[in-house]
């Protein structure tokens, strides 16, 4: 298959009947991630979490719902992707990055004194 934009991997993402090749199934986890960040960081701004536990609760959160996906959505064999440590950190830290974006304007945009 040609190389698919993020709109056609989310669309195959949601189709339990799917039929991956290695690098397609890496993009969707990747592209899931990136979803995922962007509400909880919205989320976490407007209701004001704070510190290092908002962190942690994210990560889990983050983690939890693809470990999710690939073994109960899809029931993939997790070894012909890398094994759990490669689909666990398949955009992770760039889902991070785009969390605490996210989160810390909103949180600065509530923070801020009503004039």
């Amino acid at each position: 298959m040609a190389e698919a934009g993020p709109i056609q991997v989310l669309r195959m993402a949601l189709d339990k009947n799917t039929k991956w090749d290695k690098d397609e199934f890496l993009d969707s986890v990747y592209w899931i991630r990136q979803i995922i960040a962007i509400i909880f960081g919205v989320l976490w701004g407007v209701i004001k979490f704070k510190g290092l536990l908002g962190i942690m609760i994210y990560i889990i959160i983050n983690l939890g719902i693809i470990f999710i996906y690939y073994t109960s959505f899809h029931e993939i064999d997790e070894e012909e992707y890398g094994g759990h440590g490669e689909l666990a950190k398949e955009g992770l830290l760039t889902s991070f990055s785009l969390f605490l974006v996210f989160w810390i304007i909103l949180y600065t945009l509530y923070m801020q004194p009503v004039s």
